[in-house]
């Protein structure tokens, strides 16, 4: 099954794509799109709906994030050779493992804002794991199991926040918009593969990132065990699993995103997301400066 979010930011109900790619609404049988409908009873529950049965969604509706409420969005850093070697990294002996802000999550075509002071704002396309049952200490073997799904993700990063401002990665990647998830949560049954997805990012209509799947140094199966040794896993929770070379940090000369620009990208049987980067107007707190004598 395809599951969406649509509707206004905040206001979004629940929805199936049809085989003929119609939306449908899904608000009579479940709330919403969050860790209480990824159980396999309630996944099984919408599956023996019959589609024609359910209301079409109006027309032109806005996507939003494919699930909501999400309370974890963990993610995994220098996962794929090929884009650690076009980043001079040595591969990792087990993954490295960060924190995206759950507040930072939006629409797969939502506008991402650059945030204040950014001159380094990147694009990765990454496959992201939906959790849908509760994972303590599981094993590689079994890890599979406790997989809702999958979507595209758009680990947006700043690398300046995240490189050079000292501390952990996580403040260069949880800005406000800086994870776009969707459009489609895809059920697991509809990926038997998950090392096998080709995946691609463009940048004003420039194809910069070609990747798949199978250059993945720890794979999704063992991603999952391995966070679940060092926190539960709760359903509704998301992994973004590392993205292939393309980014702009790794190009020479280096090359980031500025306001006007547009970023497409897509993996194989999980869909597409546009975003337009736009620039950070408003009053926020300059952290390069007021965090200090704190």
């Amino acid at each position: 099954m395809k599951l969406v979010r649509f509707g206004e930011a905040g206001q979004e109900k629940p929805g199936l794509v049809d085989a003929q790619g119609q939306v449908r609404d899904l608000s009579g049988l479940v709330p919403d799109i969050t860790g209480a409908t990824l159980s396999s009873e309630t996944l099984n529950r919408i599956r023996q709906a019959d589609p024609s049965s359910l209301p079409v969604a109006p027309s032109g509706q806005r996507l939003g994030a494919c699930v909501g409420q999400v309370r974890n969005f963990i993610a995994i850093g220098l996962n794929y050779a090929d884009h650690a070697a076009e980043t001079g990294a040595a591969i990792p002996a087990e993954p490295i493992v960060f924190n995206k802000a759950p507040s930072c999550i939006v629409g797969p075509n939502d506008d991402v804002i650059i945030p204040r002071g950014s001159q380094k704002t990147d694009w990765e396309v990454e496959l992201a794991i939906v959790i849908g049952e509760r994972a303590s200490y599981i094993g590689a073997n079994e890890a599979l199991d406790f997989v809702a799904g999958y979507c595209v993700c758009n680990d947006v990063s700043e690398r300046e926040f995240q490189i050079e401002r000292g501390g952990t990665w996580t403040k260069g990647k949880g800005c406000p918009t800086f994870g776009p998830l969707g459009p489609w949560l895809v059920t697991r049954d509809e990926i038997p593969d998950p090392q096998n997805l080709s995946m691609w990012l463009d940048v004003n209509g420039e194809r910069v990132q070609n990747g798949s799947t199978k250059t993945m140094i720890f794979n999704v199966a063992q991603i999952v065990s391995y966070v679940s040794h060092f926190m539960i896993l709760e359903p509704g929770d998301v992994i973004t699993t590392g993205t292939p070379p393309g980014v702009g940090m790794g190009m020479k000369p280096q090359r980031f995103l500025k306001a006007g620009d547009v970023v497409s990208l897509g993996i194989e049987g999980l869909g597409e997301q546009r975003q337009r980067f736009v620039a950070f107007e408003g009053n926020a707190v300059d952290t390069s400066k007021s965090w200090k004598g704190h």
